[in-house]
């Protein structure tokens, strides 16, 4: 048996670089700020630089390190473009974030075509181009690697009042986790997801403009917090996990359990 420490349970991410995608606000920003403290320089992508300039000032701010690079998770050519400039920056990303998203928020049938590509292109493509452009890299330098995708638990069930291409895409992404580790298992790259709940954000501010209180629907009462999520998210990609791989944590604060 091999000698590991007691416990084995080391979130020290120094030395490694996590590419987070939709950093610049809701859960992207909080991941970011997450993998900052815990060591990890941080490339933190979006379309809206402003606000990542002033994420990346507030992480340096705290000690940690970070670089904002403009991403259009749409854009085939600016995914290219920003992981290269990642790359180039601070060096090959070790940890992979896939947290990038947009809800749909319509009826099937009344769903322009523009936004049926957004979505798809937002929540299901840019993530598995990013996921296939950081494995490529890291089995060319024969470096091991993580992943966390950020996937919902709108994957896992539906009730019809709109959003279901939301939740078709979010269940690829379940799906895509567990393909993609099985293919990469051998190469040291776990791939893992995260599927959230209700949880505090710019898109969860709109579904409670146009749906009310939903969270007096909830066992708890309460719409969580994204630092309820740090733990999961440091397990993940921390020495800890060497072992899981192909696995989505549900974080949903019970809501699913009625």
């Amino acid at each position: 048996m091999s000698n590991f420490p007691l416990p084995n349970n080391s979130a020290d991410l120094t030395g490694d670089v996590a590419f987070v995608t939709g950093a610049s606000s809701g859960l992207g920003r909080r991941f970011a700020q997450t993998l900052a403290a815990a060591g990890a320089t941080v490339v933190a992508t979006a379309r809206r630089k402003d606000r990542l300039d002033e994420l990346v000032a507030d992480i340096k701010g705290a000690g940690g390190n970070a670089v904002a690079i403009e991403m259009d998770a749409t854009n085939t050519d600016s995914i290219f473009a920003a992981y290269q400039a990642a790359v180039d920056a601070v060096g090959t990303p070790t940890i992979l974030v896939n947290n990038a998203g947009i809800p749909d928020a319509q009826y099937v049938t009344k769903m322009p075509v523009e936004l049926i590509d957004a979505v798809f292109d937002t929540n299901l493509r840019a993530p598995f181009i990013l996921a296939a452009e950081f494995a490529r890299r890291l089995i060319a330098e024969k470096r091991g690697g993580r992943i966390v995708n950020i996937s919902s638990m709108g994957a896992f069930r539906y009730n019809g009042n709109g959003a279901a291409l939301y939740s078709i895409t979010k269940a690829g992404i379940v799906r895509m986790t567990e393909a993609l580790s099985a293919e990469w298992a051998k190469f040291n790259i776990n791939v893992n997801g995260i599927a959230p709940g209700m949880f505090a954000s710019e898109m969860m501010d709109g579904m409670l403009e146009r749906q009310g209180d939903l969270a007096a629907a909830t066992p708890r009462k309460r719409i969580a917090q994204p630092p309820q999520m740090d733990s999961t998210l440091l397990f993940l990609v921390s020495p800890a996990s060497e072992a899981v791989t192909g696995t989505i944590v549900k974080i949903d604060d019970g809501q699913g359990a009625k």
